[in-house]
């Protein structure tokens, strides 16, 4: 099966690519005959992958025949050799001696006539004439659609492959599986073929879903929403030729299931025994896995007869079959098969399964019952089970799940038939549910359906919930505000007051606004102690106190009534509750306490927890996000890179989402990648509506800070401008950090002489310091202690308008290096040097501090910062590498040295690998979930650090250093 293969490039195979030269042509198969069978179902790519490792082999100096056989039995002896022969005559344009040994093995077929010396014979000249045409070069034989062989074919084969001619040729078939069904012929070779040690036969699978979407992208020309990559996805079961069709119908505007595509699964479908139509009819109108004794009960066959059905639908590669039940390989084959039948056929398929699953002994199967119902024609029994199947999936934290039968409920409700029917109660479950699994706009817009429904002032516990459905968009000045009409409501009960003002509370604290946090944590307290079964508005208002009174006052203190609170809410076992708790305890370790490395295992330990109680999209990614920031502050960029991957597969939306793009943000703006850190920002601007200080303010010092990067310190002051009007936070820390970028810009454009100094906004910054400094110093000790960092950069940062100050970055370099922050000590080094160097003093001690700060910059990845090092050393003449006392460079690779590696860092290793394989930065990327600007970065850091200039240099040193 064919496709557009010269448009859409070779996605997944690449180590399948070198499995097969290297079995073929490696160093195991050195004067030996080898083959290798690639087997797999129609369109799974084998006709591509001949033609692509048919261009490598060539490539390596191998002679190449290649060949397809033909649908038309043993009518044609021989036929794909001789093809293969004739293609390769044709293509000949030097080697006279090559062309002639060619013909002459065409003219011994030509003229071969019934002898008396029989096939053996001919398999004997054949050998003989494929060695003339090798000339002592690798000889590789390449058959395509092995399953239509002839039998003369099959034997020279079987001939060659068992060593018995005088050659040592390679061989390359493609065979499709699901043609080798009962007593096929080449079911017999193979298996005699396998037994040889040279012989290997390899299945062909499906894609992957990361590949599936790559080779999709690549035909649509664009990167496909998550929408359709789950649609693609699901729809072609990775098989790479429905993939390429079903893409061209995205790009094309294409509605519906193309032409080609439907003939092709209708013809398959089709070619069944009628007994397999059948079941394959069943299975597609069916939820997977479809169970055998339900098959059974549906199509009401004998045992031994649905048996050997099914085994032909496995065979015909329609079906998949396991232990829970059977599915269909292609979820396509249910949507062409749906177009087969008569509207009565279909419903009474449903009818038999949800007739068969009421019936059966046990457990109900709710969600199936109501799915089958439903397409019955009967909503009246369906809305039962939909009711059932979502609480089910409450009950077992499947909010996802929940939210899908909720839903399913509501539509289902418009026709309840005999039934009375709650919509308002189906509403306030189904927003619920829709909160709860990160679909916050759906809850919003539920809620608002709800209201409408009910008429009249919305209640307190309307309020409460609207609040808290903003506050997750990340709409959380809206949110404040509805918490506040809450607390106003005449019919708040001291329930809804205690939970509105808890609440509230956790609110502040994700703004920054620690006091106000702290007054509103004590004031629900307060209520809490006269309402019974108030754990939940307990756990809150603990968590919002501790956080407040560990920032403010007493650090542990307010640790302390934090762990108490992660008690609580553990003993309660609401799955909110302890997520909040895990929450703000690991921020406030890996934020204000600065304890980092602690932050981090319990920020990691909370998003298990929560993962496990059906909150890892929301709740999971937010703790995911904090160990993300913990993990950069420490320097293990590579680790928090994989913990970005790892979040990203929540698809989280609202406030979770902005957490983890800032979070994911930082890396980029460390390692350089310009382009994925303003698309992040730009996500986040967009999804910001009504957000606070506490995600407004890093938001622009991340912006400042890449615009810096890029040169622009008119829009790095600019963004810290605008964030200085962000002045209800009490949170210090992000404060500091927004003045130091805002200084930075001004020394920047000072040193640059492209944007003069603003004298205005260098005295604003300088009172914004002073005033954190005033405010900070009522703070805790861990909180002034962060704080006195930034201070010190913001100090050196004036020095520099001014004449640079050594021992001002001497200052800021030791307060880093104490807080176990590696990006800041080696930027404020790079900065001691420069003013060094520029007052001629001390160029020794420079020489140290660029060393050290180049082999800090190197080991994280932060590639501007690294260019910035080695610019300043180079107009310094200054060497980057040490020198032991024998003169021998330290970290250079020794004769002696059996790794070469050990200047690359973990993640450089995992892309170094991949590069020896020979996958693209968009392959790489891929397989690590990067981008693949940030793979580019990761390349070009590898060349520097191991002195090469091309993939294939730096390829030979990693396999020099894996040898064996």
């Amino acid at each position: 099966m064919a496709s557009d293969v010269d448009t859409a490039p070779l996605v997944g195979r690449a180590e399948l690519v070198q499995t097969v030269r290297s079995a073929l042509l490696g160093d195991g198969a050195h004067g030996q005959t080898a083959a290798v069978f690639l087997t797999g179902e129609s369109g799974v790519g084998k006709t591509r992958l001949l033609g692509e490792i048919g261009d490598r082999l060539r490539e390596q100096g191998a002679v190449v025949l290649t060949g397809s056989c033909l649908d038309i039995g043993d009518a044609s002896p021989l036929h794909p050799l001789l093809q293969a022969l004739r293609r390769f005559d044709a293509d000949l344009s030097t080697r006279a001696r090559t062309s002639s040994a060619v013909r002459g093995l065409l003219q011994m077929f030509a003229d071969e006539t019934a002898g008396p010396d029989g096939a053996g014979a001919l398999l004997e000249r054949v050998s003989r004439g494929l060695h003339l045409i090798a000339e002592g070069r690798p000889l590789v034989l390449i058959l395509d659609d092995l399953q239509w062989v002839d039998r003369s074919t099959r034997q020279l084969l079987l001939y060659l492959l068992a060593g018995l001619g005088d050659l040592q040729l390679s061989v390359l078939a493609a065979v499709r599986a699901e043609s080798l069904q009962g007593a096929h012929p080449l079911r017999r070779v193979l298996t005699e073929l396998r037994r040889l040690r040279t012989v290997r036969v390899l299945d062909l699978a499906p894609l992957g879903r990361a590949d599936t979407e790559e080779l999709a992208a690549a035909v649509v020309g664009r990167t496909l929403s998550a929408e359709a990559a789950e649609q693609v996805w699901q729809r072609s079961g990775g098989n790479p030729f429905v993939i390429e069709e079903l893409a061209r119908d995205l790009r094309d505007g294409r509605d519906g299931l193309s032409e080609t595509l439907r003939e092709i699964f209708l013809d398959r479908v089709d070619a069944l025994p009628q007994h397999a139509h059948a079941v394959v009819h069943a299975v597609a109108a069916g939820v997977e896995p479809v169970q055998h004794w339900l098959l059974a009960q549906v199509l009401r066959l004998p045992e031994d007869e649905l048996i050997d059905a099914a085994r032909a639908a496995v065979a015909h590669r329609l079906l998949v079959g396991a232990d829970d039940g059977y599915r269909l390989r292609h979820r396509l084959v249910a949507e062409v098969l749906a177009h087969e039948l008569l509207p009565a056929e279909r419903s009474g398929l449903h009818r038999r399964y949800a007739e068969a699953l009421t019936a059966a002994p046990g457990e109900l199967h709710q969600a199936r019952l109501a799915h089958h119902w439903r397409l019955a024609g009967e909503p009246a029994r369906a809305l039962p089970a939909a009711v059932a199947a979502a609480q089910e999936a409450e009950r077992l934290h499947g909010y996802a799940e929940a939210h899908r039968h909720w839903s399913a409920a509501l539509q289902l409700a418009a026709d309840p038939g005999p039934l009375t029917v709650d919509r308002v109660e189906l509403l306030e479950n189904a927003a619920e549910a829709a909160h709860h699994c990160g679909e916050h706009a759906r809850a919003l817009a539920l809620l608002e359906e709800l209201a409408a429904l009910r008429g009249g002032e919305p209640s307190c516990a309307l309020h409460i919930r609207r609040a808290r459905y903003l506050a997750a968009a990340g709409r959380s000045a809206l949110a404040e505000e509805e918490y506040q009409r809450a607390l106003k409501a005449a019919d708040c009960s001291p329930r809804d007051r205690a939970a509105a003002a808890a609440r509230l509370a956790e609110l502040l604290l994700h703004l920054g606004r620690y006091a106000d946090a702290g007054e509103r944590a004590r004031e629900a307290l307060a209520l809490a102690e006269n309402v019974e079964g108030s754990a939940t508005e307990v756990v809150l208002a603990s968590s919002a106190l501790g956080f407040s009174d560990a920032c403010l006052e007493d650090p542990d203190a307010g640790l302390a009534v934090m762990r108490d609170a992660l008690d609580t809410a553990e003993r309660a076992g609401q799955p909110e509750d302890v997520a909040c708790a895990y929450l703000h305890l690991a921020e406030l370790l890996t934020g204000p306490l600065n304890i980092l490395e602690e932050g981090v295992v319990v920020a990691r330990r909370g998003a298990e927890r929560v993962a496990e109680l059906g909150l890892g999209r929301t709740w999971g990614t937010r703790l995911l996000a904090i160990a993300i920031n913990g993990l950069f502050r420490v320097g293990q960029w590579a680790e928090a890179e994989k913990v970005v991957a790892a979040a990203l597969r929540h698809r989280p939306s609202g406030a979770d989402a902005v957490e983890l793009l800032l979070a994911r943000c930082r890396l980029s703006v460390g390692y350089g990648d310009i382009e994925a850190a303003g698309r992040d920002l730009d996500a986040v601007a967009t999804l910001l509506a009504g957000g606070g200080a506490r995600h407004v303010i890093p938001l622009l010092t991340l912006r400042s800070g890449l615009a810096m990067w890029e040169g622009r310190h008119d829009v790095a002051r600019l963004a810290v401008q605008r964030g200085l009007t962000e002045s209800r936070s009490d949170d210090v820390m992000i404060l500091s950090a927004l003045v130091w970028h805002g200084l930075r810009a001004e020394a920047e454009a000072h040193a640059s002489r492209t944007v003069d100094v603003d004298p205005t906004a260098v005295r604003r910054l300088r009172d914004v310091a002073d005033r954190v400094a005033r405010k900070s110093a009522g703070a805790a000790r861990p909180v002034r202690s962060v704080v006195e960092g930034f201070l010190a950069l913001c100090a050196a940062e004036v020095s520099r308008l001014d004449g640079s100050d050594p021992e001002l970055w001497a200052v800021s370099a030791a307060e880093w290096d104490r807080r176990n922050h590696p990006y800041p000590a080696a930027y404020s080094r790079l900065r001691q040097a420069e003013a060094l160097l520029a007052r001629r003093s001390r160029v020794a001690t420079a020489g140290k501090l660029l060393r050290e700060a180049y082999h800090v910059a190197q080991g994280l990845g932060a590639v501007p910062l690294t260019s910035e090092i080695r610019e300043l050393a180079g107009r310094a003449r200054v060497s980057l590498e040490e020198r032991e006392p024998n003169g021998v460079t330290r970290g250079a690779p020794t004769e002696e040295s059996d790794d070469e590696l050990a200047a690359l860092t973990a993640r450089e290793r995992e892309v170094l690998a991949l590069v020896a394989e020979g996958l693209t930065n968009k392959e790489i990327g891929q397989r690590l979930f990067i981008s693949e600007r940030t793979i580019g970065v990761h390349v070009s850091h590898i060349f520097d650090k191991l002195q090469v200039r091309t993939r294939v240099q730096a390829s030979a040193i990693q396999l020099r250093n894996h040898r064996g």
